[in-house]
């Protein structure tokens, strides 16, 4: 089988075509700036090692999609010679609030509901669906299946995604924690079940630490809490989130500075975390090679972000009664090892050790980090959200 899998931004679309059954992916890509002066499209072929960048004008997603369609079934590098060999498409779909608690084919009624959520997430569902719709319409016939961000989290118990609030606030409007980062955080905990040697009970704790940052704790298989909440500025301190703060905070600097409520929610989401902190870049290689070089606001803003990773480790093995491993996934999780060491740093309380050695080695993969004598497993795991949506969406259409 040939799953397309579609990841669709208000101005990017990325692409992958997969064999969800054997995991070979055919052809990725994105494109990039849709609808913004200089389009980019970028197209790779992993067998050949083929790859294609050109900037292209891309006013909608339309376009975007039919130059994705034209590249994988062209003469010379095409992958597919007609498009009707695509078997089904699998879309990232962020906010399926409480209704879906799993990946559901597509239809009118299911896409409704999924726009009945966008107040959730305003900027991220109606782009999601977009793809939806522009598939539908250039690829008749297939079935399409959503696959959600939210998805995973919905196993938390109430305890854990309650807010302390009003219950007429959760009860009328649904305000809890949902959770993100659901396909990552699944595929790395199953596969850390895996190397665990798939035991009956289990206690894993998931770091997916990017640009965007989020921990879980799973137990035996299914997410107990997450550090997301309604919406994904709550936790970690993040590339430009704020992540966890004393909401008067925000109404405070709201009222002295006299902010309107959008000026108040773009400086959290993308003015604030190690921006505001480092002020010269979101970028946690930026900010790393800026403290090895003696910039003292670049080592308060590491000494904060981890300080809160290490926390919310921490307090998710108090809420399992243990842990047996913490995986390291993402961007910065995969490829920043002094992060990872400055994470569990102070955790030797729980029996977690980590091998400094190893730790240093830049190796792909799935890579063991802990000392043989630790208590609690540490791995670095490469995560595939992609895979995971090509697996859902082909126990759904199969």
């Amino acid at each position: 089988m040939k799953v397309l899998v579609i990841n669709c931004g208000s101005s990017s679309l990325k692409y992958q075509l997969i064999n969800p059954s054997t995991e070979e992916v055919f052809a990725i890509g994105l494109c990039d700036r849709i609808g913004i002066p200089g389009s980019k499209f970028e197209y790779e072929v992993p067998a050949t090692d083929f790859e294609l960048e050109i900037e292209q004008d891309l006013p909608t997603h339309k376009e975007a999609l039919e130059l994705v369609l034209n590249t994988l079934t062209a003469e010379g590098h095409g992958v597919i010679g007609d498009i009707q060999e695509v078997d089904a498409i699998g879309h990232r779909l962020v906010h399926g609030g409480e209704e879906f608690t799993e990946s559901v084919l597509l239809d009118a009624k299911v896409i409704a509901g999924v726009e009945a959520n966008n107040d959730l997430a305003p900027l991220h569902n109606p782009a999601n669906l977009l793809g939806v719709t522009t598939c539908m319409e250039l690829i008749p016939g297939k079935p399409n299946v959503g696959v959600f961000d939210t998805a995973f989290h919905q196993t938390m118990p109430a305890k854990a995604f309650m807010y302390p609030l009003p219950y007429a606030d959760y009860a009328e409007l649904k305000v809890r924690k949902y959770g993100f980062h659901g396909t990552s955080h699944k595929y790395v905990s199953g596969l850390a079940n895996e190397l665990l040697g798939n035991p009956e009970h289990s206690k894993v704790i998931v770091c997916h630490l990017g640009n965007g940052a989020s921990i879980s704790a799973v137990k035996d298989g299914k997410s107990v809490d997450t550090s997301m909440g309604l919406t994904p500025l709550q936790g970690l301190m993040m590339g430009t989130r704020c992540g966890d703060i004393d909401p008067a905070a925000a109404l405070f600097i709201k009222a002295k500075r006299n902010l309107t409520d959008k000026e108040i929610d773009t400086r959290m989401n993308k003015e604030s975390g190690i921006l505001g902190i480092f002020e010269k870049s979101s970028d946690c290689r930026d900010l790393e090679n800026a403290a090895n070089s003696g910039d003292e606001r670049a080592q308060l803003a590491l000494d904060m972000m981890t300080y809160r990773i290490r926390a919310y480790i921490a307090s998710y093995a108090a809420a399992m009664g243990g842990v047996d491993m913490i995986c390291f996934t993402g961007g910065i999780g995969e490829n920043s090892d002094s992060i990872r060491a400055k994470s569990v740093e102070g955790l030797e309380f729980m029996g977690v050790e980590l091998d400094a050695a190893v730790n240093g080695v830049r190796k792909k993969g799935s890579v063991k980090l802990s000392t043989a004598t630790s208590k609690v497993a540490i791995y670095k795991i490469q995560t595939n959200e992609e895979l995971v949506i090509a697996r859902d969406t082909f126990e759904i259409v199969k």
